[in-house]
């Protein structure tokens, strides 16, 4: 278990960051050069101003008409997101391989907050899985790949939780915990996860194509 816990964390760690950068940095170059060659004024009417009116409206629950209009899909996504983004970042057993391997650290989450924020991830997990069953006009634009992603996500959070927890066979959930993550890691700039990297872009085009040029608000 040891061995595959070293190699987990060791070359194949680094193969999962490197397909990461490389990847998202060739998307976001991707990204970029399509929207010049589809939208040749893109850059001359881009706002700072009204790109970041557009991010931070989206971004607070219920600020915007979409979230107000279904408000349980807007209460899942935030802590899913949340979860998401936070424990990855900020969980004590993180920082502390990033301390151990490259000697920076940083704040931390408290351990009780984690656990509930991992649980709620979990559900939303649950919720978006159910949405992809029983909502019609979800399951019509679900592919095979969504539910991979949600498999992965849920791999990676359930058994990240069973090793902090320690219920069972503390190693088994450890390794298979980080091989979840590090395919997570991998799948962001290839699958519909890449949104975490697009998503200030593509809000920045919407807000600044509607306050710029149509003069009304994308929110």
């Amino acid at each position: 278990m040891n061995a595959i816990y070293d190699f987990l964390t060791g070359p194949l760690l680094w193969i999962a960051l490197l397909v990461f950068v490389c990847g998202s940095v060739a998307k976001v170059a991707m990204w970029i050069s399509k929207a010049r060659s589809s939208d040749p004024f893109v850059f001359k009417y881009w706002s700072w101003k009204y790109a970041l009116r557009s991010l931070v409206h989206w971004t607070i629950p219920f600020n915007t008409m979409r979230w107000r209009t279904k408000p349980v899909l807007t209460v899942f996504t935030t802590v899913f997101h949340l979860g998401v983004i936070l424990i990855p970042i900020f969980l004590l057993a993180h920082v502390v391989l990033w301390e151990q391997y490259m000697g920076v650290t940083w704040i931390t989450l408290p351990e009780g907050l984690a656990d509930v924020l991992a649980v709620l991830t979990l559900a939303g997990c649950g919720y978006f899985a159910y949405r992809r069953i029983f909502d019609k006009q979800v399951a019509f634009v679900t592919r095979g790949e969504d539910w991979l992603i949600l498999a992965i996500v849920t791999g990676t959070f359930l058994f990240g939780f069973l090793a902090g927890q320690q219920w069972g066979p503390y190693m088994a959930w450890l390794n298979l915990h980080v091989l979840f993550g590090e395919a997570f890691l991998i799948m962001i700039p290839f699958t519909r996860v890449k949104h975490m990297l697009l998503y200030p872009l593509t809000r920045g085009y919407i807000g600044s194509e509607f306050g710029a040029v149509r003069k009304t608000r994308d929110y």
